[in-house]
């Protein structure tokens, strides 16, 4: 975690299937899958869920990654809320 200008910055990598970029705002959205159910398990919930919660305390969640090489997933956090 780092902080600038006021902000927070947690970045999230993992080792899993990763995925193209081109689809990077679509993973954040309801029911998103981009492989299906019976190659990969989920709902297509959870980041979506994630970028819920981050919304509404005024941040921003974005995700890096390609094809089978993990993804990075950082969030921005306002350090105070008015």
């Amino acid at each position: 975690m780092t902080a600038e200008a006021g902000f927070a910055r947690i970045t999230v990598s993992d080792n899993g299937i990763g995925f193209d970029e081109q689809y990077a705002s679509k993973i954040f959205e309801t029911f998103a899958r981009l492989h299906s159910a019976d190659r990969f398990e989920g709902t297509g919930l959870g980041l979506a869920l994630c970028k819920k919660i981050v919304d509404r305390h005024g941040g921003t969640i974005t995700a890096r990654s390609s094809a089978k090489a993990g993804a990075d997933f950082i969030i921005t956090l306002p350090l105070k809320t008015e």
